[in-house]
């Protein structure tokens, strides 16, 4: 958090706002100063496609999907990550905090909310991997459904079998499911940092970092969540381990379709599903976007750290506040749209904190009603935000196209 406050501070600091104008040769002098116009897209579009494609983990799909159908599927999750990142890590951190929930070493989170008096859960005793394939749908009866809510474990009849089967499951196979491994994820960890290292070097520099750099800046910065929360979950797994007794199909519950619950993506993403939407008995596999249901410290720590991410988000592109923008009006856009998406995670955080003093109902009524009135806002402010540092290309100052002297940092001997 100091990194990204000092990151923030520079881009701030150092982006000095230069004449709206610009001089007629600033694009004859591109031949000779290292980057091209071409360079500048091309490293962060590639940037921001590597680094999601990386960060994103779909759960455990359908049986019998082709590989059309498997990438449609991941492509999905990508897309909404570019979109609207922290949502994505919303949804990460439910599985995180679900899967530290069923390994009992979750931190401490009723104690920061005071939320001393929950039910406490059943020690399940898995490990984090256990847990976080168990959220993902990664374990499946013999008949084929999920075993994959909190309620089928703590079944007084199959739950101690299920319980055992997931124990003895060697951990070892299932990292062996995953496509990715450490090294892998290190060096597209590695890649967003080295981004935001060449960001922060032109901003101590004082050479001008283009808004399509700070939006890439945000996006590496956020994918940083996405990767540690998803630290320990399979990559890419595309077959269940089949575990315990068959289940029979719950033929007397009606459940809503894996398609439908698809269009409620923000629902189900930050605020997970409820066992009262998703049966899984009545299907052969989790949803795109399902998580455990949480207990109620966990699903607050994840509720927290999305809108924190959110506000770091949104400061980011704050830190462009007097960068050089090709027409004033543009700058100011750009400046209400960067105010709106910071502001908006923050009231969220705020009514969400105040929510939970009964004597401030009130306070939170009318903060809540701020929040739904300021949703058509903030998906505008969002798409601006993706627009505008396209057409800014048009018009970038020379100092854009100079390079990162290296040389500078090292010491002469």
């Amino acid at each position: 958090m100091l990194l990204i406050l000092l990151a923030i501070h520079l881009l701030s600091r150092d982006s000095i706002a230069a004449p709206l104008s610009h001089p007629p040769d600033a694009r004859a002098t591109t031949d000779s100063c290292g980057r091209t116009l071409f360079s500048i897209v091309w490293g962060c579009l590639a940037t921001i496609f590597a680094c999601t494609w990386v960060s994103v983990h779909p759960n455990v799909p359908p049986p019998n999907q082709n590989w059309l159908q498997l990438f449609w599927r991941r492509l999905k999750m990508v897309l909404i990550t570019m979109i609207a990142p922290e949502v994505m890590v919303g949804f990460a951190a439910r599985q995180y905090f679900g899967s530290r929930e069923l390994a009992n070493s979750g931190p401490a989170i009723n104690d920061i909310l005071n939320l001393t008096s929950l039910h406490v859960c059943v020690e399940f005793n898995f490990s984090t991997t256990h847990g976080m394939f168990f959220s993902m749908g990664g374990f499946v009866s013999s008949a084929g459904h999920p075993i994959t809510t909190i309620k089928q474990l703590e079944d007084p009849d199959l739950g101690p079998k299920f319980q055992k089967a997931i124990r003895n499951v060697n951990e070892e196979d299932i990292k062996d499911r995953s496509k990715g491994d450490a090294f892998s994820k290190g060096v597209a960890l590695l890649q967003g940092l080295w981004f935001i290292l060449q960001t922060l070097a032109r901003a101590h520099q004082r050479l001008a970092v283009t808004q399509l750099e700070i939006a890439t800046l945000a996006f590496a910065v956020v994918n940083i969540f996405i990767w540690l929360l998803w630290w320990n979950k399979p990559l890419d797994v595309q077959r269940p381990i089949v575990i315990g007794p068959p289940t029979q199909p719950d033929t007397e519950t009606i459940t809503l379709p894996v398609s439908l619950l698809e269009r409620i993506l923000l629902h189900s993403a930050i605020l997970g599903l409820s066992e009262d939407y998703y049966q899984p008995l009545s299907s052969v596999s989790v949803p795109l976007f399902w998580s455990i249901e949480n207990q109620s410290k966990h699903g607050a720590g994840a509720f927290i750290l999305l809108d924190l991410v959110g506000i770091v988000f949104g400061a980011i592109h704050c830190a462009a506040w007097s960068a050089v923008f090709p027409t004033r009006p543009e700058m100011w856009i750009w400046r209400m749209s960067a105010v709106v998406i910071t502001a908006m995670p923050g009231l969220t955080l705020l009514s969400f904190l105040i929510a939970m003093n009964e004597w401030l109902e009130p306070v939170v009524y009318a903060g809540g009603g701020i929040v739904l009135l300021g949703i058509p806002f903030y998906i505008a402010a969002r798409i601006i935000l993706i627009v505008l540092p396209l057409m800014e290309l048009r018009s970038l100052p020379a100092s854009a196209f100079v390079d990162v002297n290296w040389s500078s940092y090292i010491p002469h001997i």
